[in-house]
């Protein structure tokens, strides 16, 4: 057994300083009457006088209002199983984890500011699927489409720059791989989101990207990084920085944001590119136009549902209230009867 609303309880306050008032209201008459003489012999005088009938009536009245408390407290008891059906769409982020995100033009660097943009992506999602890809040089299904957010983000704390083993960025890889992860029979209602900072070393995104509109995919891209480009740190195994990555020539490998490839990869299936901002603006953006698409009906967890029993509670405050109306303060006397 339990109640719904139990805030409501505090309403038996109030019931609780009525019924003080009603039975000091009760004792400060019977004082009254009793200044006029002695009370019992007045109450011989005015037989149809009658302090129980008074008190009576106040009990049925405070019972009443009790159950009415009860009643929208909503008590429960029994349960049942009940499928919960939301709507929304399928969404899946691409996260880079390749090298070049660990570039520290954004703080502290790419990959851990797209990790923070991702967190606030879950923790926007109301009723909508998400799944999460991993890709550097290839690409896989860190977590497929779930409305379990807290697995996604369990899934996302384990993302770095060593999940992926094979080097590199492969974007096709990355648009591929979700769009196998999608449901294949819709043609509609699928959002990929790519957080990377667009330094495609393996080609083909365009194409990826052509294929993914024809399947009813919408890319948004979000870029990580500066186009003025930044060098890439080598971090030893405790994570100190102890050079710069550098070519076979010598030279110090600097990334940059590709803001060109971006677009076009965006452009080519209808959606749009945001470059990644301190104050995470361009989530706001997304998710007003993810906002205007056509929902689907998802089908949830099978979650249990208590029977509302306020029925019980306010039966018996009907009872009370209509009680105490039938219940006179006057009491009968001889007189009344010879009178009917």
């Amino acid at each position: 057994m339990r109640f719904a609303e139990p805030l409501h309880f505090a309403l038996l306050l109030g019931v609780l300083m009525l019924g003080s008032f009603m039975f000091w209201a009760l004792a400060r008459k019977k004082r009254l009457l009793a200044r006029f003489g002695d009370l019992p012999l007045l109450l011989k005088t005015a037989p149809y006088i009658s302090f129980a009938r008074q008190r009576s009536k106040a009990l049925l009245t405070l019972l009443g209002l009790t159950f009415v408390v009860l009643t929208l407290a909503r008590l429960q008891f029994g349960t049942h199983m009940e499928m919960l059906k939301r709507e929304g769409i399928d969404i899946i982020v691409a996260l880079d984890v390749s090298n070049s995100m660990l570039a520290q033009d954004m703080k502290p660097n790419r990959l851990e500011k797209a990790k923070q943009e991702l967190r606030s992506i879950i923790d926007r999602l109301k009723g909508d699927r998400i799944g999460l890809v991993a890709f550097a040089g290839e690409a896989y299904v860190q977590c497929p489409l779930t409305l379990d957010y807290g697995a996604a983000r369990m899934l996302l704390s384990v993302m770095d720059n060593t999940s992926v083993s094979v080097q590199g960025t492969s974007i096709r890889s990355a648009i591929e791989v979700a769009e196998k992860s999608f449901e294949q029979r819709e043609k509609k209602h699928k959002v990929l989101l790519l957080l990377t900072d667009g330094e495609d070393l393996e080609g083909g995104a365009e194409d990826a990207a052509e294929e993914a509109r024809k399947d009813g995919i919408k890319i948004y891209t979000v870029g990580i990084g500066n186009p003025n480009g930044e060098p890439i740190p080598i971090l030893d195994r405790s994570g100190n920085q102890v050079g710069f990555k550098k070519d076979e020539n010598g030279e110090v490998i600097v990334s940059r944001l590709d803001e060109m490839a971006l677009q076009k990869i965006a452009l080519a299936t209808g959606g749009k590119y945001y470059n990644a901002s301190a104050g995470e603006m361009e989530l706001d953006r997304i998710f007003d136009d993810i906002g205007k698409m056509e929902k689907k009906e998802l089908e949830g967890a099978l979650v249990t549902r208590y029977d509302d029993r306020y029925q019980w509670p306010l039966l018996f405050a009907l009872l009370f209230i209509v009680g105490e109306f039938f219940v006179s303060e006057r009491k009968k006397t001889a007189g009344d009867s010879s009178n009917e």
